[in-house]
């Protein structure tokens, strides 16, 4: 009787498991970026909150099809921040059925992968792809090399460049100023708005130095911080990211150098906490967002990730990431595919407000170029706990306050973009 029973009960398990419905598959995103060499740090960040915000969506039930919903499903392939690299993962993607590449730790890597998307969807029209890139910021990838299967979710370089003046034009401390940057597109463009901006806004500024240097090849930046310190420079600008900026401000500290610096990324991977005290007051970023920038909404997204992620050295969030996957599921939903050029279609020209849901507030896909347009933040590095400083930032004791907050319209640039659109 025993075994009847065990033998009904194995045939009944057996009819349900062929009649219940099958899992729904995954919609597969590709996160190409380096995870090992000298910039392995900022690969490392960008993945936790990619999974972070793809955790968000999950955890609410997933995408929204005509099918039934689909969960997200983060894969991340190592470019070891080289282009070759980055194309031989991007071929591997494709091979793994990913349709939705994130990319943004260097503008070669993106400009490389951009014309390779590009190539790859006229051949495969059945299995075209979308770039969506959340830091790489030459404004050539939204201008001259725009794409219609590119969209950037960041500022770029001339946006970014044009916040931080208006608060150097109201600083009459600023007087020689140093450039430095990284030897390639990204660095290069930095140096040139630097130029530009300063001429135009702030024309008995000095320019006494303008430098570029080799990307991540340089661990001791103490000739660069005794240049610096030699030719009298009372502010640095500098596009530096990930460990080329960290060693720059160390370098700057232990040379007791007194000038501000004025920087895309000097609120997190080690910066804060590598300069120290001597930052002060003179360590400046811009970003979409930073921690005591006083909106509930991404505080309390940013409590969530500090949850999942508590330890004092993971703690570099960063807002837009989050509304890139919200704004991509949200074209998903609206396009109801999966479909690379349905989703474009319904992501171009794409309003995101907190009415619905964004805790950034309002932003908008511009469509002729598929560059985000949305609010920046200057914000001016400060003890914890002073005025404004609420929270620090990688458990450093230092953090930032706002300064200055522009709205979208004050940093938006004209766009020389002659997109080519899918017949």
């Amino acid at each position: 009787m025993k075994r009847l029973s065990a033998c009904l009960l194995g045939l009944l398990m057996a009819v349900w498991s062929c009649l219940a419905p099958a899992a729904a598959s995954p919609i597969r995103l590709g996160m190409i970026e380096g995870f090992s060499g000298p910039f392995a740090n900022a690969g490392e960040a960008v993945a936790r909150n990619l999974h972070f915000a793809v955790a968000r969506v999950n955890a609410r039930g997933g995408v929204r099809l005509p099918g039934g919903a689909r969960p997200l499903a983060l894969m991340t392939f190592d470019s070891k921040g080289q282009v070759e690299e980055a194309l031989l993962q991007l071929k591997r993607a494709g091979d793994d059925g990913v349709r939705f590449i994130l990319q943004g730790n260097s503008s070669a890597v993106a400009g490389a992968l951009i014309e390779a998307i590009g190539r790859h969807n006229e051949r495969a029209p059945g299995a075209r792809q979308l770039l969506l890139n959340y830091s790489a910021v030459d404004p050539a990838l939204t201008n001259e090399r725009c794409s219609f299967w590119h969209f950037r979710f960041d500022a770029h370089a001339e946006m970014r460049m044009a916040a931080l003046m208006q608060v150097i034009a109201a600083d009459p401390r600023v007087r020689r100023v140093y450039l430095i940057n990284q030897d390639y597109s990204f660095g290069r463009e930095v140096a040139r708005s630097a130029r530009e901006l300063l001429a135009a806004r702030r024309p008995e500024v000095q320019i006494v130095g303008d430098e570029l240097h080799p990307l991540g090849r340089i661990r001791d930046f103490a000739p660069y911080a005794a240049k610096i310190r030699q030719v009298g420079a009372d502010t640095v600008i500098t596009g530096n990211w990930g460990n080329d900026l960290t060693f720059l401000v160390r370098a700057a500290r232990d040379a007791g150098l007194e000038a501000s610096f004025y920087t895309f990324y000097g609120n997190g991977l080690g910066a804060p906490a590598a300069i120290g005290e001597a930052g002060v007051g003179r360590v400046r970023a811009v970003a979409e967002w930073h921690y005591n920038a006083g909106l509930p909404a991404m505080d309390a997204v940013y409590a969530d990730f500090r949850k999942r992620y508590p330890e004092p050295r993971d703690d570099y969030f960063q807002a837009r990431m989050t509304v890139l996957i919200e704004m991509l599921v949200r074209a998903i939903e609206a396009a109801g595919s999966t479909e690379a050029a349905a989703v474009a279609q319904r992501l171009a020209g794409m309003r995101y407000s907190a009415a619905q849901g964004n805790p950034l507030g309002e932003v908008w896909m511009r469509p002729e170029d598929h560059q985000l347009q949305a609010p920046l933040y200057v914000s001016v590095m400060d003890r914890a706990g002073s005025r404004g400083v609420v929270r620090d930032v990688e458990g450093s004791g230092f953090g930032f306050r706002t300064e200055r907050r522009l709205e979208a319209a004050e940093t938006s640039r004209p766009s020389a973009c002659r997109m080519v659109r899918p017949g």
